[in-house]
């Protein structure tokens, strides 16, 4: 999809939003376009199978029939509806019942049908309980069809709903629905709402360019990573996934079939359903991810309490942006806790290091973790120097890149990425300050892909430039007490030019002489023509 094409549709969306949501907030508005434009990728993708499935058996109907083709073969051929279903659970790996499908639904609410609500209500319910092998249970919680947002009533939340979708359906029938297509809306819409729901949108949005480093640092073999990227990523995880936009970008660096399996995990109840159908919309199987609803730091994930070495979850890949500096309450019995035992706990203030030693754990021998955290963890003293320290001790800082102030939706602040290894092969830390290499925006800065480029270059080649990368080794940084804040190791400062004070005096004392002597002869000339002469200096005859 062109830069163009998704612009279009972004704007097409994102005016149809502004204009109906009424009394509802973003954020709350947000929850049901992204869920009609989900529906509305499971339907068409769904159609589409059903039509190569089905062959010249797929009913072909006139064009004022609004009806969705599936519904009319449904009721020609319900005894083999079972064997059908079954056919596509196998294709699609989900089943969407005829009278749930986008075309119905938006049939119904161009037609302002008093049972659209009702039907709606049932069609979520099946999508989350029956349509997959998965259970989803909860895809759709967040959206309240019963709000009084919506209306008072149920006529008026019914019209209420009729509207919206009839805008949504007009407004997107003339693009495509592919996959890439309606995951780059969604993508652009989820960028949209976050950018109006300013620091709220921290917990559920990485931007895209940021992701992207991320993504392309982690893909790039580990161990050399100048020979390019990796063919296949076994297991990936991101451990606070918010939309699963991180995710996604990683699996976009490797092809649908780069990844064996995707895990996600994120507190966030809103966020948590934003990442499922976020996947699903992105065309991945419901049997390749699986993101967990939960608290990170206190690791009730069963699939995560596995000790067994064998069983335990090893991740080729971690990648996060965690909540900056989070304040957490860690319990006697988590310093005890796996993740944390050889460290040390995070304190209450920031639990920075608590997320990184989460997602490090589960990071296999040969993987790479890239992670977004606040400059504080390179610097601050305390339990926090003594994770630090630790970690540089034992080889497993690779590469600290600093990024220039006011990228995120969330603050305003400069972040870093620090890029963690179980096994690294050189015995030294690159640094890149990035800082400076930025295109400054109205509400927020924004990095260019020659900016980005250069980033995952550096970090590729380990090369050196002046006043933006340099390997440090283990000496230096042992010499600073293990503080890791990028300015000590590459500023950006450009070294002042001595002045020879000397010679800068010689030449005043030259052109002052050089003054005298050319207005000595001026005033010969002008003596000679019954002028008076000019006073020297200048001001000698005020």
């Amino acid at each position: 999809m062109t830069d163009q094409q998704l612009n279009q549709l972004g704007s097409t969306l994102w005016s149809i939003a502004d204009q109906l949501r009424g009394a509802m907030n973003a954020d709350d508005f947000r929850d049901y376009m992204l869920s009609f434009l989900f529906l509305r990728y499971l339907s068409d993708n769904y159609e589409t199978a059903a039509q190569k499935e089905l062959g010249a058996d797929y009913p072909k109907l006139a064009d004022d029939d609004k009806r969705a083709p599936l519904s009319v073969w449904y009721l020609e051929n319900a005894d083999d509806a079972a064997e059908f279903e079954k056919q596509m659970r196998r294709k699609v790996h989900y089943v969407i019942e005829p009278q749930h499908l986008w075309n119905s639904i938006a049939e119904l609410a161009r037609t302002q049908n008093g049972e659209l609500l009702h039907i709606l209500e049932q069609g979520f319910k099946y999508i989350e309980n029956q349509s997959f092998e998965s259970t989803f249970q909860g895809l759709f919680s967040e959206i309240n069809l019963n709000s009084e947002k919506l209306g008072k009533n149920y006529t008026e939340r019914n019209a209420k709903l009729c509207n919206i979708i009839s805008k949504i359906a007009a407004g997107i029938a003339g693009f495509s629905s592919n996959t890439d297509m309606l995951g780059d809306a969604y993508e652009y819409l989820i960028g949209q709402f976050a950018s109006g729901s300013g620091k709220k949108a921290g917990e559920f949005y990485t931007p895209q360019q940021i992701s992207t480093i991320l993504s392309e640092i982690v893909t790039l073999d580990s161990q050399e990573p100048a020979t390019g990227k990796k063919l296949k990523l076994d297991k990936v995880l991101d451990f606070a996934c918010g939309s699963g936009s991180l995710l996604l970008n990683v699996r976009k660096q490797l092809g649908a079939h780069g990844i064996g399996k995707i895990y996600g995990q994120e507190s966030n109840i809103t966020t948590y359903n934003l990442a499922r159908m976020n996947m699903l919309l992105h065309g991945v199987k419901d049997s390749e991810f699986e993101i967990h609803h939960g608290d990170s730091l206190l690791n009730d994930w069963d699939i995560l309490k596995e000790m067994n070495p064998a069983k335990k979850l090893q991740c080729d890949a971690v990648v996060a942006n965690p909540p900056f500096s989070y304040r957490w309450e860690p319990s006697e019995a988590l310093a005890e806790d796996f993740r944390f035992k050889s460290y040390g706990l995070a304190p209450k203030s920031a639990a920075d290091f608590a997320f990184l030693l989460h997602g490090f754990h589960f990071l296999s021998e040969q993987g790479t973790m890239a992670i977004i955290l606040p400059h504080g963890v390179l610097f601050r003293g305390g339990a926090e120097e003594r994770i630090r320290t630790k970690l540089l001790k034992d080889g497993h800082i690779d590469t600290v890149i600093g990024l220039p102030a006011n990228l995120f939706f969330s603050t305003g602040i400069p972040v870093c990425i620090l890029v963690l290894k179980k096994c690294k092969k050189p015995d030294d830390v690159l640094f890149i300050n990035a800082s400076e290499y930025f295109e400054k925006g109205k509400r927020q800065n924004r990095l260019l892909p020659e900016h980005i480029d250069k980033i995952v270059e550096t970090y590729q080649y380990r090369t050196k430039v002046e006043r933006y990368s340099r390997r440090v080794s283990m000496e230096e940084i042992a010499k600073n007490d293990f503080n890791l804040n990028i300015s000590r190791y590459v500023s950006t400062a450009k070294t002042e030019v001595q002045i020879d004070l000397q010679a800068v005096n010689a030449v005043l004392v030259d052109l002052e002489n050089k003054i005298g002597a050319g207005t000595g002869k001026h005033n010969q000339f002008l003596v000679e023509l019954g002028q008076p002469p000019l006073p020297y200096p200048p001001d000698s005859g005020k």
